[in-house]
């Protein structure tokens, strides 16, 4: 009888761990991760508008795999993270809050000289947009 009891307590603790595990929220749920892509998109967009900055390639790469990593370290599978990441609904909602970004920031994306003063910026504050960016 005690067997029943004590395999019937692990079975019990095994499906609440499980049923914890499966409840993950989305991705863009996780500000670490959703922040994270949208500091690489600001970035990748501010030196593509902006001929005086260029890009932290290696930094921007090293960014994504931690992106990746702590995404899989929270137990999310590659497809998660894939169709996370390939998600038109989602690219819409990134490029929304970029744009919300750039508002704030008094930033026009179409001038290449408000890019080029944000990015400006971003390098001097060390931020976490900055520091994948170069003043040339």
């Amino acid at each position: 009888m005690m067997y029943r009891i004590g395999y019937g307590l692990i079975l019990a603790a095994a499906v609440t761990t499980a049923g914890a595990a499966a409840a993950k929220p989305p991705l863009r749920d996780v500000a670490r991760i959703d922040d994270g892509l949208l500091y690489v998109a600001l970035a990748n967009e501010i030196r593509k508008g902006c001929d005086a900055i260029s890009p932290r390639f290696g930094r921007a790469l090293s960014t994504l795999r931690a992106i990746q990593q702590h995404a899989l370290d929270l137990g999310y599978s590659q497809a998660e993270i894939d169709a996370y990441t390939n998600s038109d609904t989602e690219k819409d909602r990134m490029r929304a809050r970029g744009a919300r970004y750039y508002a704030a920031n008094g930033v026009d994306p179409t001038k290449p000289d408000d890019l080029c003063a944000l990015g400006r910026a971003e390098i001097a504050r060390n931020s976490a947009i900055g520091v994948l960016l170069r003043a040339k």
